[in-house]
């Protein structure tokens, strides 16, 4: 994350140990470091946060376009359905032998 060497590590110690003292020295340096870490894990809750939800938006546009997907499916199969039940004029004409059958089986029920 920073590039800090030794020397620097070395010299920023000294710098402390003159500015605040040997006898508080390690609890700022204990102060500092929490302060780093809550610093941190606040960046990566906060990274994780918006992955998730661009991750979940991900998946909502993939589930829209399924659902799309499946309406234009269910409107193209009830197009076929429809145009194969469709009733033409000639199957719909009542011919003389149709007559027959229906009154025989209309008969054939009552008996």
């Amino acid at each position: 994350m920073f590039d800090v060497g030794f020397a620097e590590l070395l010299l920023i110690g000294i710098v402390g140990l003159l500015v605040i003292g040997p006898e508080r020295l390690p609890g700022a340096i204990r102060t500092g470091l929490a302060w780093f870490n809550r610093l941190k894990r606040s960046f990566n809750n906060i990274k994780q946060e918006v992955s998730r939800e661009l991750h979940n938006d991900a998946v909502l546009q993939d589930l829209k376009n399924a659902g799309h997907d499946l309406k234009s499916q269910a409107n193209e199969f009830g197009e076929q359905l429809r145009s194969a039940t469709s009733v033409t004029p000639e199957s719909q004409k009542d011919t003389p032998d149709r007559n027959e059958d229906r009154n025989r089986l209309t008969e054939k029920r009552a008996q």
